[in-house]
């Protein structure tokens, strides 16, 4: 999958040779000027965002901020003249995963992106979060709104069968074959009562299971 990444800066040229170093390195890039022209991209679904602390307008911490109480854990590695002590603490109190100082060598900048996509990959192979909706697959354990939600476990292998396989639609047969291999005379009727159930505990969150008729279940983002 190609990461995509958001550039936030209000120098004009910092942007582009980011942008043209970036996607040398095979990224998909995008570039805002400012917070509120960034904030206006975030449906773009976005693997990381280097982000530029002051600006006119609303701060690239306020920015931040402003995400992470959306629930929005999308990466961020601010870049910055401003490198004291305060000035990194502020950074990560507000959600920062990483802060390069300018001027930066674009050999780092493109090392520590590569840093903190694989850290979040490693994160994300053992939990999935969206907004209000967690789902930690170790601990087999789903909340929603910071309240558990009580799933039974085909229930639950049924929702992390979906979410790790998000990128297509999944046939009825194939959940059976996952879930119900060891039961002979399971029917695709049961897959369709099982995520009935499963998206009405989901309740507003519900809308992430979709139902491809004449094909079978999706989730999507």
């Amino acid at each position: 999958m190609q990461h995509k990444i958001l550039i936030v800066d209000d120098e004009p040229v910092i942007r582009e040779v980011l942008e043209f170093n970036l996607k040398s390195e095979g990224f998909d890039v995008a570039g805002a000027e400012s917070a509120e022209e960034a904030m206006a991209k975030m449906d773009a679904g976005y693997s990381l965002i280097l982000l530029d602390v002051m600006m006119g307008g609303m701060s690239g911490y306020k920015f931040a901020e402003t995400l992470r109480n959306q629930h929005n854990q999308t990466p961020i590695i601010f870049l910055t003249a401003k490198d004291t002590e305060n000035d990194m603490l502020t950074g990560f109190s507000v959600g920062g995963d990483d802060y390069i100082s300018k001027p930066f060598s674009i050999k780092e900048v493109i090392a520590r992106i590569k840093a903190v996509l694989k850290r979040r990959k490693a994160i994300e192979s053992d939990r999935f979060i969206f907004k209000d909706l967690t789902v930690d697959f170790n601990l087999k354990i789903i909340t929603l709104c910071n309240e558990k939600v009580a799933l039974t476990k085909t229930e639950f292998k049924i929702l992390a069968f979906l979410i790790r396989h998000r990128d297509k639609v999944i046939p009825r047969h194939e959940f059976i074959d996952e879930i119900w291999k060891d039961y002979p005379y399971i029917t695709e009727r049961t897959v369709d009562v099982h995520i009935t159930r499963l998206r009405k505990k989901l309740g507003d969150y519900a809308r992430l299971i979709s139902h491809t008729s004449g094909f079978g279940y999706r989730f999507n983002l």
